[in-house]
């Protein structure tokens, strides 16, 4: 079945809370099984990672409803070390790593994994890219299990638009989704910004969303 004839698209909610916002394929899938795997995961440790706009922010907020993780409070790091258990979620990973320091992060994995405790990491790239200077982080987060979260493709960028535009009671022919999908940024953040764009400017001109229309924004976009 091509892509066309799937529009409007039936996608499976995964059991993860907040799932009704976050659609699944391929692109996400092993990521969310993952995080529905909790607390039964192999490794203390999961690192989730992909470009910006891929939704991986998005899970980790489905990662907090699901366990009631906590987020480590930069003003006061020893309170990590207090109840070391969590689960605890640490989002954009590399930044976090230059505003801690190595050593105070190598003192807080270990107690984690002390406390048999679990951890959520999520970044741009794989623990393998991350730029660590001490070895015994360096091995302890090599160790850990790596999952990718790939730029939406097709199918998933399409569900996100064809959401977008229901959650504003918009409907959109399927020639204009496929234009879209054919020239926009591949990222969440960039349909939203369409979708958003395209509502005003609809509203504001009182006319149907089209392909003209759609061109226009575009062109200007770039």
């Amino acid at each position: 079945m091509s892509l066309r004839e799937q529009i409007p698209l039936q996608f499976e909610h995964e059991s993860a809370q907040c799932a009704e916002n976050y659609l699944v394929t391929e692109s996400n899938k092993e990521a969310v099984e993952w995080v529905d795997r909790w607390p039964s995961w192999p490794s203390p440790v999961i690192a989730i990672y992909g470009p910006p706009g891929a939704g991986k922010t998005h899970l980790g907020v489905i990662f907090i409803e699901k366990t009631h993780a906590r987020i480590p409070d930069l003003s006061n790091p020893t309170r990590w070390i207090e109840k070391p258990e969590g689960p605890w979620l640490i989002d954009d990973f590399e930044k976090f790593i230059d505003r801690v320091g190595e050593e105070a992060l190598l003192h807080f994995f270990n107690s984690v994994i002390e406390a048999q405790g679990k951890m959520l990491l999520i970044g741009r790239h794989p623990p393998s890219k991350w730029n660590l200077l001490l070895p015994d982080l360096r091995s302890r987060l090599l160790a850990v299990i790596s999952v990718e979260i790939s730029s939406p493709d097709d199918t998933l960028l399409a569900a996100v638009l064809v959401k977008l535009l229901k959650d504003r009671q918009l409907n959109v022919n399927t020639e204009v989704i496929m234009y879209l999908l054919a020239r926009m940024e591949r990222s969440f953040t960039a349909a939203g910004n369409l979708v958003d764009i395209l509502d005003n400017l609809a509203l504001s001109e009182r006319r149907a969303i089209t392909i003209p229309l759609v061109k226009r924004v575009l062109n200007n976009w770039k």
